[in-house]
């Protein structure tokens, strides 16, 4: 997806920077912002996570780092160049994910998701050698789904016949509008009539697994002019929809219009009250409100995506893709945080070199994994459950953590949040302002943590040197 905070999270900024990178690694829907590297030294767990005795899965992403232009809003990971050596790329994405799926040990791949980028401007056979490679590695399941991130401009029928003849089984197309001086506002190629036609044909070769990607917020957009854009989405869509705040991000063109008075910035209040008129009529239309900014109906979730917020393993392959995984292959026995080089060229020297260019990375504490599964895990409806975090905290309970007096006892008092036999989730209310909440949680998480262990060493970090941003890019579409 564009630039953007993924529904009403943009105060993410502020959590520790290891969560934050948890949250910008994810693609296709739901990430939280982006990664400042890698986060400080956290102390490490008194104990091995039970995962590493376990048969290894993982999910896969697969970045695609190209895209023909910029658009207006993105500050992603993305490279316009005159022309791409799809050829070394494609050698390379299969060299890195040959060796990490080995360094992991993975047994069986539960999806795959190619992100951006603009990965629809990869050729068909591209996509079909990693996911040959993939096979070869490990066990990739006949029906695992395979999403391919998609640009209405580069969606003809032939080439979405060619990515379904290659293995892909599931499209997330780029719509973002469907107003044409929205479309122009954002930078993008294609048309309103362009993205209608693709999502259409997209149906056709895809039934009930196409997905559309929606903005919202933009500048100078009405409350009425974004419930015009649902109902034009709901007449086009199939049975999911992945809906996203518009975030000015520093460093790009919107955003420097907005300063600049060339276009206003919306209000808070108008932001909160277009994202629950989204969530009214697209329930109303039979969608599932599944995750804060994803809905489907039909049963049509995204398998590869809940990975991530249900703190799966999944490893990123390709230039500034994320992963968390156990390196059994070196002997590891807990979770790190892993992020490839970002730049392409030097990615490729790199992987070329050594088998692959992971950039930096870090144990994961305890403290860190169950941060994340605790912020990625309530963004979704089924929230925590006692058997996830028993997973990563077998000798502390989520009642223990959360049972007592303390911060999610008022928070439940309040409305926000459920805490029974199923776990620990977010109410219908409490969803729409999850980044509010969470502040306090993870507090009272960290003290319990801290209460319940002695103190221990400097977790350890391993980093291949340079600091700065690194992005799964999800999406330039």
């Amino acid at each position: 997806m564009p630039g953007t905070a993924r529904g009403p999270m943009a105060a993410v900024r502020r959590w520790p920077r290891t969560l934050v990178a948890a949250a910008a690694a994810l693609p296709g829907g739901g990430g939280l912002g982006r990664a400042p590297g890698p986060g400080p030294a956290v102390d490490p767990a008194p104990e091995p996570v039970p995962e590493a005795a376990a048969p290894a899965t993982a999910a896969l992403y697969v970045h695609w780092p190209y895209c023909r232009k910029r658009c207006s809003y993105c500050n992603f990971n993305t490279y316009v160049v005159p022309a791409a050596d799809e050829a070394a790329l494609r050698a390379c994405l299969l060299r890195e994910a040959q060796t990490l799926l080995r360094l992991g040990r993975v047994h069986s791949v539960t999806s795959v998701f190619f992100g951006g980028g603009t990965p629809s401007l990869a050729s068909p056979a591209t996509v079909a050698a990693v996911l040959e490679a993939v096979a070869g590695a490990a066990h990739l399941p006949a029906g695992a789904e395979v999403t391919l991130e998609a640009n209405p401009s580069s969606t003809s029928t032939s080439r979405l016949a060619g990515f379904r003849a290659a293995g892909v089984n599931r499209l997330s197309i780029g719509v973002q509008s469907l107003d044409d001086a929205e479309l122009r506002m954002l930078g993008r190629e294609h048309t309103a009539a362009e993205a209608r036609k693709a999502v259409e044909a997209a149906r056709e070769l895809f039934p009930g697994r196409t997905s559309i990607d929606l903005l919202f917020g933009l500048p100078g957009q009405s409350r009425e002019a974004w419930a015009q854009r649902l109902e034009a989405a709901l007449r086009l869509c199939d049975d999911h929809i992945s809906l996203y705040q518009l975030t000015l991000e520093r460093g790009t063109a919107l955003a420097a219009q907005v300063r600049a008075g060339a276009l206003p910035a919306p209000c808070q209040d108008l932001l909160a009250d277009m994202y629950h008129t989204a969530r009214t009529v697209l329930v109303a239309a039979g969608f599932r409100h599944y995750e804060v900014s994803n809905f489907a109906r039909k049963g049509a979730l995204s398998t590869h995506n809940l990975s991530y917020w249900q703190a799966e393993q999944y490893i990123g392959v390709g230039p500034g893709a994320h992963g968390r995984f156990v390196p059994r292959g070196e002997g590891g026995c807990s979770r790190e945080a892993r992020v490839q080089t970002l730049e392409p060229v030097a990615w490729m020297r790199e992987v070329q070199r050594q088998g692959h260019g992971t950039r930096s990375w870090v144990v994961l504490s305890q403290l860190e994994q169950l941060e994340e599964l605790l912020a990625l895990g309530l963004r979704t409806d089924e929230g925590v459950t006692h058997e996830r975090w028993g997973h990563f905290s077998p000798r502390l309970s989520l009642q223990a953590v959360f049972g007592g007096a303390g911060a999610a006892r008022v928070l439940q008092q309040q409305g926000w949040l459920v805490l029974d036999s199923g776990g620990l989730r977010c109410t219908w209310a409490g969803l729409a302002v999850l980044d509010s909440l969470l502040p306090d949680l993870l507090r009272q998480l960290q003290r319990a943590l801290g209460a319940a262990r002695p103190k221990g060493t400097p977790a350890e970090e391993r980093a291949g040197g340079r600091d700065g941003s690194a992005v799964s890019g999800h999406d330039g579409k």
